[in-house]
């Protein structure tokens, strides 16, 4: 069996979600892919190296989060931003104009509780026959792993912040 388009988690505590969905993004685009990156958290205001390749690259990007929400100061904003993002998602899946749309950091939408996790799994089931998904963020919540291809959990075994390293350019973003 082959399907027309799969579905990839990837969950876990540890560090690469995002990377590896950004090292698809790159190799799908050279194959001639139509690529979008919806992302949850961040904003326009990180410049972070994956969206200047992108940028580069010309693939389409949405960075429409209001940052990490333990910097939020109006809760009630950082969620519609969340809900906002979760809108444009579903258009873009549903569309048929994507070989590949990355969700980075979608997990967090269901797992504050923005967005029903029904809803999301509706959308990935529901896509465009060809949309391949990439689904980032930690938690991911037991219905999108029931129904994803391929689910990969990132396990910290130690990581350079935990020693007091702040992110670097390069590395983290």
């Amino acid at each position: 069996m082959r399907p027309e388009s799969l579905i990839l988690v990837n969950t876990g505590d540890g560090k690469g979600k995002s990377s590896s969905a950004f090292g698809v993004m790159g190799r799908a685009w050279a194959r001639g892919w139509r690529v979008c990156v919806v992302q949850f958290i961040k904003n326009e205001v990180w410049k972070t190296g994956e969206k200047k390749l992108a940028d580069h690259l010309g693939i389409e990007w949405w960075a429409l989060g209001d940052g990490f929400t333990w910097d939020s100061t109006d809760m009630d904003a950082t969620e519609a931003h969340g809900r906002e993002a979760w809108r444009v998602a579903k258009e873009k899946l549903a569309s048929g104009d994507y070989d590949l749309v990355i969700l980075d950091e979608v997990t967090y939408i269901v797992k504050f509780g923005w967005v029903p996790v029904a809803d999301v799994v509706d959308a990935l089931r529901n896509r465009a026959p060809r949309t391949n998904v990439i689904v980032t963020g930690r938690d991911a919540h037991p219905d999108i792993i029931e129904i994803a291809d391929t689910v990969t959990e990132m396990r910290k075994v130690k990581h350079a912040f935990d020693q007091g390293v702040e992110a670097r350019k390069g590395i983290e973003y």
